[in-house]
């Protein structure tokens, strides 16, 4: 073999090893339970967006058990997000049910997603659905939440038929 042979062969070599170690060295350096997205964006005055903005931000307050300000935290999320009926509704359902009355629920989804489905009457109502647990049988429970178009605020929510 001709040393330009060789050469050749080794820069070959080297450029698919180097190849194969750029792919798989990101995967290799996030943990197996991250998942990112390409692109996260949103639209201040949408208002499914805001309840989607409430849920990712209350659900990341909430999950934060161990940080000292995630109750201050959740508690100011509620102020800011909720009417005030609204915010009487959940404490009300909080008192009577012993369970957190965003989430429905006394433990903490893993997963949120949140659709708009319909409007009228001044108000948009998105569906919020809460995923408890990962694998191909992981529990789900939806909420329909209920905003004013002007102030975007959320009115009511309950849990969907």
């Amino acid at each position: 073999m001709s040393v330009r042979s060789r050469t050749t062969l080794f820069t070959a070599l080297a450029l698919a090893a180097g190849l194969s170690l750029a792919a798989v060295t990101p995967a290799l350096a996030r943990p197996a339970t991250a998942r990112t997205s390409a692109v996260a964006q949103g639209d201040a005055r949408n208002a499914t967006q805001h309840v989607a903005d409430f849920y990712g931000a209350y659900i990341d307050a909430v999950w934060a058990s161990d940080d000292k300000a995630a109750g201050a935290d959740a508690k100011a999320l509620r102020a800011f997000y909720l009417s005030t009926a609204a915010q009487k509704k959940v404490a009300a359902y909080e008192t009577k049910e012993h369970a957190d009355g965003i989430l429905f629920a006394q433990n903490v989804p893993v997963r949120w997603q949140v659709a708009y489905t319909g409007s009228g009457a001044g108000h948009a109502t998105s569906r919020v659905t809460l995923t408890w647990s990962d694998g191909p049988h992981a529990e789900v429970t939806r909420i329909d939440v209920q905003s004013d178009l002007h102030t975007l605020k959320i009115t009511d929510l309950k849990p969907a038929d």
